[in-house]
Formats: structure tokens, sequence, C-alpha cells
């Protein structure tokens, strides 16, 4: 019987990067759990593969092997204590730095701990024998193959990253007797590159750089960067808290979720910096991702990372502004989207009382040179439709991107600079959840909370979320945590803010916000700080999102129609509709 590759993915994907990566040399151990591994590796004539009985022996002669020739060597074993023969030689590896890819085969997880013979628990691995260790599960699905790709690609990738070293895999196997498979997949292969290593060109495409949640630019690198965009027609798609405001900054929120077809979006190159962004959907699918972080780390928010810039940002564009030098500048991109950003912000609907109402009339009046702290999901997306000043620098607590916290955060920075302004937005029970913070003596008089009221976690409630949460009935009393803290109380926010020294401020209706917000914006410092408290419905901030949301839509009528579906029944309603309409 002809004998090829396993049909088991996870084996499959290995294979594939060992040989996308130039790793032959394999020295394999007798064992059954291994069968699927060894088996698909000796039928390929493109690796070299040695046979040893015993562990021990096997990862000493990787020792010498690798040591000898330069190249890594790949070792592979069966369940059991198999496995633990390989520690003294990967001790050695660990300290003489000799890239050795460890493969240890297992049978599912799941098993462990439950007396089933020869699963042993290889979770943790002592700290000097290997560099890292990354387990490959079984693939099921389109998620599990992206993550056994990437931990495979990050486990080759540490065999030389910050000098060189031993590394573990951990294979599971579901002994396949089905060697059946003739081509290997199309896998994705990610990079790492150096500072001062040889980079990949950037040919002429539609080019984009999306930039997360960053920290004050340097005027160098943000010359660097524009310098970049005019030589690569580039555009910089920026997060609220971006901090980025120069000529190539393209604030995309609004237009990228619009329902008219959007040419605009699906870069084919997205060039990825910043940290963590609850916006960064925004750019749609790119065809190919590089990510630029001086961690090194593959992180792969859109499962299209291709290779990890491990440098500076300024060295990278430095290094790629110098590549095209002959080249002459274009931001024909830039325009463009730029033109649909001014076009759908001019055609701004009427909106209810709401926090995008709110956020729509104070964007351009907070005050030039001052910090706002945004709280997540809300305050974060309901502000990043608009601009700012580009002296007002942004953040937002989107590492953990939790509701706690917001207000001490905003707290910390006040005392940095007691003579400049620092503004705060947060939803009522992210203000409650750290109301302990205002009491804190240290509170100068630079601080201006405003504080969205709607007495419950209206994102549990929006439309946007109808085929996440809202299929469950009754939402409010546990899920949005409906009339806590006084129910929109009057009084309650106001005796407390006074009583603790603040200036309070209210309003619960347009009439109201304008006649107090001028107050709440003054540039000047008051003599205390302020707290202004902003009663909404959920009803009207339901339906202010969808106004901006549908800003523009599908003309034809079968977009429209799908429109209508998609806002009254969701995902599944839609899906249901179909089935209905084909039998």
């Amino acid at each position: 019987m002809e004998q090829y590759y396993t049909d088991e993915r996870n084996v499959q994907i290995l294979i594939a990067l060992l040989k996308a990566h130039g790793i032959k040399q394999v020295i394999a151990s007798p064992g059954s759990a291994n069968v699927t591994f060894v088996g698909s590796l000796q039928q390929d004539p493109w690796f070299e593969m040695y046979s040893c009985v015993d562990e021990r022996s096997a990862a000493y002669m990787a020792c010498g092997m690798t040591a000898e020739s330069g190249e890594p060597v790949v070792l592979s074993c069966t369940g059991a204590t198999a496995s633990r023969n390989y520690f003294p030689a990967l001790t050695e590896a660990f300290y003489r730095k000799l890239p050795i890819l460890a493969v240890t085969s297992t049978q599912e997880e799941s098993k462990i701990g439950h007396l089933i013979p020869q699963v042993i628990d290889r979770h943790q691995q002592p700290s000097d024998i290997v560099k890292c260790s990354e387990h490959l599960q079984t693939v099921k699905d389109e998620d599990d193959e992206w993550n056994v790709t990437l931990k495979a690609n990050r486990a080759i990738l540490e065999l030389d990253h910050h000098g060189r070293g031993p590394v573990h895999i951990n294979l599971t196997t579901r002994y396949s007797h089905n060697f059946s498979i003739r081509e290997l997949p199309s896998v994705k292969v990610i990079h790492r590159y150096l500072p001062h290593g040889k980079l990949p060109p950037i040919h002429k495409r539609k080019t984009a750089v999306y930039i997360g949640s960053h920290s004050k630019w340097k005027p160098e690198d943000a010359a660097l960067l524009e310098a970049f965009c005019h030589a690569y027609n580039a555009v910089a798609f920026c997060d609220a808290t971006a901090n980025y405001h120069g000529k190539y900054c393209v604030n995309y929120n609004l237009p990228a979720c619009q329902s008219i077809a959007d040419t605009n979006k699906n870069p084919d190159l997205l060039i990825h910096i910043g940290d963590m962004s609850d916006e960064a959907g925004m750019v749609g699918t790119p065809k190919e991702v590089w990510r630029v972080c001086q961690d090194g780390k593959l992180s792969d928010r859109y499962g299209k990372l291709s290779a990890v810039f491990e440098m500076s940002e300024g060295d990278f564009w430095s290094h790629y502004v110098a590549m095209a030098k002959e080249e002459n500048g274009d931001d024909s991109y830039l325009m463009s989207c730029l033109n649909m950003e001014k076009r759908i912000l001019g055609k701004l609907p009427e909106l209810p009382f709401s926090h995008i109402y709110v956020a729509s009339r104070l964007h351009d009046k907070i005050p030039e040179n001052s910090v706002m702290h945004l709280g997540i999901l809300s305050p974060l997306r309901s502000w990043s439709y608009f601009r700012f000043h580009p002296t007002v620098d942004i953040y937002c607590n989107q590492g953990g991107f939790g509701i706690d916290g917001n207000l001490s955060s905003l707290i910390g920075a006040s005392l940095i600079h007691p003579e400049k302004l620092y503004f705060g937005v947060v939803g009522d029970l992210s203000f409650f959840y750290d109301i302990n913070s205002l009491g804190n003596r240290h509170i100068g008089n630079n601080l201006r909370v405003l504080l969205i009221n709607n007495s419950l976690g209206a994102e549990f409630l929006l439309f946007k979320q109808t085929n996440i949460i809202t299929c469950v009935n009754d939402i409010e009393s546990y899920i949005s945590a409906e009339n806590h803290f006084g129910n929109q109380s009057s009084v309650l926010v106001r005796h407390y803010a006074e009583d603790l020294g603040f200036e309070y401020l209210s309003a619960s209706s347009k009439e109201e916000f304008d006649k107090v917000y001028p107050r709440f914006v003054t540039p000047e410092l008051a003599e205390k700080s302020m707290i202004f408290e902003v009663f909404t419905h959920v009803k009207d901030e339901n339906d202010a999102l969808k106004r901006m949301w549908n800003i523009e839509i599908d003309k034809s009528l079968k977009g429209t129609a799908k429109k209508v579906v998609k806002f009254l029944f969701g995902h599944e309603g839609m899906n249901t509709i179909k089935s209905i309409l084909k039998k």
C-alpha cells in the first residue's frame, strides 16, 4: 500500500512549516504516539532521517549534530516517560544555545489525570531546558488551524530568537491510520526581521498603517511615518488613542461602519503598530499584515500575519524611506480616504439626546493641550467617530479592557501636570465601580469628569449585539445590571460630588445640555474640579448608533432588504429566512 502524509491536520501543518523554514534533520525514537508524525516524515525524501532507540542518546546526538552542522535538529518521541529522557541533553542544549526542536507526541490533553496509560502532563517545563513550549492541538475548525499555525511558527522562530536554543512542541495525535494525503497544505509562514538584517521589499500595492493605542509620538518618528506614507502612497488609519494627528491620519471609524461598499477597506498590506485597540477591525480584512514591535511577538490580530519586525517604529520607517528614495511620492490613497470621511461627516443625521450626540457637540471644544481619558466600549466608540484638536492627547484603559479603574487612571494622570486640564468620559457602571477614587485627597482643580448615566450597561442592549446577547430574555435584570446606584437619581452624584468639593453640572435634554456644557469645557482652570452628569436612555442610545451606521446605505433594493432584515432579526434571522425561501 502506498503511503503519503497523515490526514491529521496539525501534523501536516507542522511538517509543512518545518520545510518552509528549511529544517530537515530529524532523529526519531520508536513509539506509537508519534506514528503519524514519523510515518509522514519518512516518506518525504526532503527530510534527513536518523533513528535512535534511547531518547536520552537521541537528544545528545542532536546536540552533536547541530553543533557540528549549525542547523536545527528535530527530535521525535512517543508518549509516557519518553520525553523525560530528553531533559539532560536539552539542559546541555539550553546552556550551549543549541537549536533543537523536541517534538513530543501525546494523546488528547483531556485525558490527562484520568488514569489512562502513557498519558502524562507536559504543561510545565523546567526553566532551563527550553526557551519556549507550545502545544499543537487536534484541528477541528478554522480557529484551531489558525492557532496551530501561529504556535508552530512561534516555536520554530524561537530556535534562533535572541540567541539560539532548544524549543519544545507537544503534538497531539489521534492515531489516524490514514496516510493518503499526497500534498501538504499551503501554510502561512511567518518571518521575523531584525533591524540590521535584510528586509523584504514593499511592492506597489495598496498599503496602510494601522495605529492602535499608542504613547506620545516623538516628532522625528511622526515625520518618518509621513515620509513613508508619501513614498508608498499609504495612509495611517488611527484608533482614537493613536495620538497621531499628522497629515496622513485617517479617522476611519465612521466610514468603516457604513453599509455601502467601500473600496478603501481591505488594504493589500497592513502595517500594524501600537497596542490593544477595540477599533482595529475598522480596516476590514487585509490580505497581508506586517507587525512592527520591539518585543518581536507574533501578535496576529487579523489572522493574516506574515512578518514581524522586531525593531523600533523609527528604524522601520527609516529603512523603507531609504529604499523608496528613488520613487515619486503619491497621496491619492490619502485623498480618497479623506474625501470619504469628509463626505460622511458632512451628512451627519439628527441625533437623539445620547452619548454620541454629546460627543458630536464636544469633540472639537475640548481645550487645546488638554488630556482626554475615554472609558471602554461606548465612550471609546462614540468619541472615535470625531476628530479632536491635534494637541489633545487621548488615552483609554484598552490593555485589560475592563470597566474598573477608568477614574483612578484619570486621577493618577492628572496629578502629574496640575496646570493642565484632564477630561474623562465614563458610563454609570464604570463610574460607580470606581467612585471611591473621587475621595482621594490629592485631587486638584484640573479634573473634568463626564458621566453618561443611563442606569444600566447600555452596550448589551444595542442592535449590534443581536447575535451575541439579545437572544436572552430579561437582559436588563442581570446581564446589563439595570437600576443600580439610585436608578438615575438626580441628587445622588450631586451630593457626593459637592460634599467632596467638586463642582457639579447635569443635563437631561439637549436644551439643558446646551446651557451647561460651555462651563464644562472652559479652557481656564476653575476653582474646583467638575463632574458633569448627563442622563440618557438606552432607546435613544440605540437609535443614535443606528443612525450613525446608516449615513450611507446600499442604495440597491437587494442591499436595502438585507439591511432591514439584518437590523430587525440579526444574522440568525437572515439565515432562517434564507432557509425558508429555499423550501
